[in-house]
Order: structure tokens, then C-alpha cells, then sequence
């Protein structure tokens, strides 16, 4: 008597077979940039915390190509992470009502940008007065 094989799954490549599962996994990897990103400006943080040359010297790295080029990738991923990210919130927060009518999918994604944009203009007047 022989026993059963099972089937396995073959997992390699599985993203690869459908444009949907291609943007998610595309906007899930952006978050390895964010975490970058923010452990360089927690890096920048410990050289303010060390001393006013520390500071200058990574004031310095960051007019390096390296950083520049850096930067503008990890702010193209944050981007594609938030557009993306705004699109799909309808779909994945419980219906919303106003009084006893449900407030539409764009809606919803409009007003995030809006409110996006007023914080990132209290923050541009902050950083401005700063």
C-alpha cells in the first residue's frame, strides 16, 4: 500500500500572475523605504543630540548624490503609498452615514486629501515662522 502525496502548492512567483496582486505588492514594499527613511532621520536626531559638529556632518551627508537620489525615491514610495492607499480606504472602512444616508466612496477619498493638504500647510506655516 503507498501512501498519499499531498499536493503542494507551488508559492514562487504567485504575485507575479495578476496586475492586482502586482500594485499591492508594490505599495506593501513601499513601507521598507518609510522604515528607512525614518531611521535615517532618527540617525540625524542622535547626531543634533551629540553636538553641534555631529550635526554639521550629517547636515553634510545628506548633499551627498547618494542621499539626494535617496530621498527622491523614498518620497516617490511615500507618495505611491498614499495615493494608493487614499483609493482604497472606502473599501476598507465600515459604511459611513450621515444622518440616513451613506456617504460615498469619493467622498470619503477627497475629503482625506483635503484634510492631507491642510496639515501639510499648517506644517509649511509652522516650518515657515520656524
Amino acid at each position: 500500500m503507498t501512501t498519499p502525496k499531498s499536493y503542494v502548492r507551488p508559492m514562487d512567483g504567485w504575485w507575479l500572475k495578476n496586475p492586482f496582486y502586482i500594485r499591492y505588492m508594490v505599495r506593501e514594499s513601499t513601507a521598507l523605504f518609510v522604515t528607512v527613511y525614518s531611521l535615517y532621520l532618527l540617525c540625524g536626531l542622535a547626531r543634533l543630540a551629540s553636538g553641534e559638529a555631529a550635526w554639521q556632518g550629517w547636515l553634510q551627508e545628506l548633499s551627498s548624490p547618494g542621499a539626494i537620489v535617496f530621498h527622491v525615491i523614498a518620497l516617490a514610495a511615500a507618495l505611491y503609498h498614499t495615493v494608493t492607499w487614499f483609493k482604497v480606504s472606502p473599501k476598507v472602512t465600515p459604511p459611513l452615514f450621515i444622518g440616513k444616508n451613506r456617504v460615498t466612496d469619493r467622498t470619503i477619498t477627497v475629503s482625506q486629501y483635503v484634510i492631507a493638504g491642510v496639515l501639510y500647510l499648517v506644517l509649511l506655516i509652522l516650518a515657515w515662522k520656524g
